[in-house]
């Protein structure tokens, strides 16, 4: 090895990262001591962004592309090494890459329960897990935070720290949902978005940006989820229970209208009826709310009629009648 060769070995002229990994997220260009010469090429490639650091402190920012490396292109680092016009020596800086593609199927979740606020259970102990993606959008925030003098980090060590972070701001962000969490499990994709802005706030002091943010399941204490059990099974049985009265106050009537001399007994019964009959509308409509739809008027019309024939039949009084009727007429 001749003598110029010794010395162009001493310094860098091309500076680079492919990138043959799927988790970094900085990346220190590894100068092994040597000094950069001037007018070096520095190559930038999609989804990297390199900064400059002398001695601690940031210098010059480059977007991808290839950079020249010379006081021209380097007004930051220039003015820091105070760097007269056209200096043109060898120099010493160090080149951190930071990858700024979105690092997706990062995984969140309580380790332990957490306590939300609930506008119905008051206060309640749940667990909940999901994922999100992140990138830097703040390259010298970010190696401030992260690096140090590490010369190689990874998502992993990164994803932790927000992880820590989520599930610190779980329980504030889902108070301000304001969401019961009888509703979460239908409003998983609603509640997600609302939490997002709770999360940058502190995503923002690393220089990163929350993506997407996911929630994937919640438990909920085993006592609540069996209470949950009963109340369903116990509204189960009221729909099943109206359901059978609706039905058999269709059948007591067409029972009535195929046996008039059964009209006697049967008025005992009549007034329970007539309210199956009206139940159905005063529902949907309201106890003072007139009908708008057509269908509705025709079916509070037919309603009127089928009193009618009750009253001709002997089955409801002439006060009895003229009550229904005032009802329906109201609705009319």
């Amino acid at each position: 090895m001749g003598l110029f060769d010794f010395i162009r070995n001493e310094f860098i002229e091309v500076i680079e990262w492919v990138d043959d990994t799927t988790d970094t997220v900085i990346y220190k260009f590894p100068d092994k001591g040597n000094k950069i010469m001037n007018g070096a090429q520095l190559t930038v490639r999609e989804s990297q962004v390199a900064v400059l650091m002398n001695e601690g402190e940031f210098g010059d920012v480059y977007i991808p592309g290839r950079h020249e490396l010379s006081t021209k292109n380097m007004p930051i680092t220039t003015t820091l090494k105070s760097w007269k016009y056209l200096f043109d020596s060898p120099f010493k800086v160090d080149v951190y890459y930071v990858s700024t593609k979105q690092f997706t199927n990062l995984k969140w979740g309580t380790s332990n329960p957490i306590i939300v606020r609930d506008p119905e259970f008051k206060q309640v102990r749940l667990r909940s897990f999901g994922t999100y993606t992140m990138r830097v959008i703040d390259p010298k925030k970010f190696i401030k935070e992260f690096a140090g003098t590490n010369p190689w980090v990874r998502i992993d060590g990164v994803s932790e720290q927000l992880r820590n972070t989520i599930v610190s701001k779980l329980a504030e962000g889902l108070a301000e949902a304001g969401v019961s969490v009888l509703d979460l499990a239908a409003n998983f994709t609603e509640i997600g978005e609302k939490l997002k802005p709770v999360f940058q706030k502190e995503f923002d002091i690393w220089g990163i940006e929350l993506g997407k943010f996911y929630i994937e399941n919640v438990t909920l204490p085993e006592e609540v989820e069996k209470m949950l059990d009963k109340t369903t099974q116990l509204n189960m049985l009221s729909d099943k229970l109206n359901q059978f009265n609706q039905m058999q106050g269709g059948i007591a009537i067409e029972n009535l209208s195929n046996n008039p001399g059964a009209a006697s007994t049967a008025g005992i019964g009549a007034g329970v009826i007539l309210t199956n009959l009206l139940q159905p509308q005063q529902q949907q409509q309201g106890n003072t709310a007139p009908a708008n739809d057509p269908q509705e008027k025709q079916k509070l019309v037919d309603l009127l009629k089928q009193l009618g024939e009750l009253k001709a039949q002997g089955i409801l009084t002439e006060d009895e009648f003229n009550q229904k009727k005032a009802e329906i007429l109201g609705k009319l």
